[in-house]
C-alpha cells in the first residue's frame, strides 16, 4: 500500500471523528521564472502530512507506509512540535489512526 493510499484511509477515519479538525498539509518549493523560488507548507521541510485539532490540542501526524522512515527534517518538527506542547505521531494505517483518536480521546476527556 502507498502512503497516498494511506493518506486516503487516515483522512477518512480522522475526518468521521466529531471532535477533530484535520487538513493535508502539502510541503514544498516552487520555482517561478525569473529565478524565484517560494517554499508552502505549515512547518517548512519536514512539516507534517496532517495537521489537525482535537478538543483544542494541536495535532500533527505523519503519514509513512509500513516501511517509510522519518527524513532528518521530519524528525526535527516532531521534536519541536512536541517540545511546545503539540500531539505527534507516525500514523501508517486506518487502524492506526483509529488507535491515534482512542488515545486522543483518553488523554483529552
Amino acid at each position: 500500500m502507498t502512503e497516498s493510499d494511506i493518506m486516503d484511509e487516515v483522512r477518512l477515519v480522522l475526518g468521521a471523528h466529531p471532535d477533530a479538525c484535520f487538513f493535508r498539509n502539502n510541503v514544498g518549493m516552487a520555482d517561478f521564472k525569473g529565478g524565484r523560488a517560494v517554499r508552502f507548507g505549515v512547518g517548512g521541510p519536514g512539516g507534517s502530512d496532517l495537521i489537525g485539532i482535537f478538543r483544542g490540542r494541536a495535532v500533527f501526524v505523519e503519514i509513512k507506509s509500513a516501511t517509510g522512515r522519518q527524513s532528518i527534517e521530519q524528525q526535527t518538527f516532531a521534536r519541536l512540535a512536541e517540545r511546545k506542547g503539540a500531539i505527534y505521531r507516525i500514523v501508517r494505517s486506518a487502524d492506526e489512526a483509529r488507535a491515534l483518536l482512542a488515545d486522543l480521546e483518553e488523554r483529552f476527556k
